[in-house]
């Protein structure tokens, strides 16, 4: 068997029928049409991915997925790596910005070990997947082996397929996760490292450029990674492989997968290179202050909802975008059309 087999089958959303009877529905609507603008599109986008002209948000998920990096003892954060599980236990204790906004909107909060250099003990909503404690450092070798990199992927499918729902948000939180983002997305895109390369948690200007020089060397380490599995597995990290499998194990159960920043991304870009359809799922929350994730967005031909310069990472801004898929699909479901209300139309 080869070690491709078991992602799931994903299949094509496009639907020349479903897609005209969308559009007629959302044109009846009593508003001129493509006056609500976004929200229209928005509202047509989530029909095409749920298969229905009266789509429904049910049970929403957000996994936020954690894990530690061993790039992190070259410097490249401001932020010493206890960060990581220190958040990890904020989340399950309510108090990070993700956790909150959860909370506010009702949606289910996971949180999941894949690979927290750290032992937490059993809490609630805290899901185990530890691949180990932590990437190995990629610029003495990859991060992860390959069986490593497919167990994680497989972790994220499992997670996935227990849950409810229809609408998965992922987060991560891993100090050192945007330095394996930004590799891996330079890697996959053929970008320019100085192009992508961002202040991370906050990095002064030296700071980036000594995390630019290390990203740098580690990219002239691993000449060979190219194919998208090989590019996961020489930079990292385990949530970014967990969210993978999470993404597509989302798609082939016909999930909207409501996409954060360029962390979850990063992730998207390599389930996006193993089975394209993965897309057809995808609405993209927001554009970060990240460099990278413009190179992304662009790549992929997305356009976020929100534009607010936020790089805090957790899922933050995939929850706070949820509204608007609400109202999306509230306008499209239950708002009047010409005929029902007995309004008149424009005239010919």
């Amino acid at each position: 068997m080869h070690d491709t087999d078991f992602f799931p089958g994903i299949a094509d959303l496009d639907n020349p029928q479903l897609q005209a009877e969308l559009q007629a529905v959302n044109d009846a609507k009593t508003k001129p049409q493509g006056s609500l603008g976004r929200l229209e599109e928005l509202a047509l986008q989530l029909g095409r991915i749920l298969g229905t002209t009266r789509p429904v948000l049910v049970q929403p998920q957000m996994v936020v997925c954690a894990g530690d990096h061993g790039l992190v003892k070259r410097g490249v954060s401001a932020y010493p790596q206890d960060v990581t599980w220190q958040m990890v236990e904020n989340f399950l204790a309510d108090g990070a910005a993700v956790s909150v906004m959860a909370r506010q909107h009702g949606i289910d909060l996971t949180v999941v070990d894949c690979g927290v250099a750290h032992d937490f003990a059993p809490r609630h909503r805290l899901q185990v997947r530890k691949i180990a404690y932590g990437t190995q450092d990629c610029l003495a070798g990859p991060a992860m082996t390959r069986e490593q990199c497919l167990q994680a992927i497989r972790n994220g499918m499992e997670l996935v397929q227990a849950l409810p729902g229809n609408v998965l948000m992922l987060g991560e939180m891993g100090i050192g996760n945007t330095s394996a983002a930004t590799l891996i997305l330079t890697r996959l895109l053929g970008a320019p490292l100085i192009n992508a390369t961002g202040p991370g948690t906050g990095l002064d200007q030296a700071g980036v450029q000594r995390k630019l020089e290390v990203l740098q060397q580690v990219l002239d380490a691993h000449p060979d990674a190219v194919q998208p599995l090989d590019v996961l597995a020489a930079f990292g990290g385990f949530e970014i492989a967990t969210m993978t499998g999470a993404m597509l194990q989302a798609a082939a159960e016909r999930r909207v997968i409501l996409v954060d920043g360029v962390i979850v991304s990063s992730a998207l870009l390599v389930a996006s290179r193993i089975a394209p359809q993965v897309l057809q799922r995808c609405v993209y929350a927001h554009r970060s202050g990240e460099p990278g994730h413009q190179l992304i967005l662009d790549a992929l031909h997305a356009r976020p909802l929100l534009d607010w310069g936020m790089r805090l990472g957790e899922g933050s801004g995939a929850v706070i975008a949820w509204p608007l898929l609400e109202s999306a699909c509230v306008m499209l479901r239950d708002m009047a059309s010409f005929s029902s209300a007995g309004v008149a139309e424009k005239s010919a």
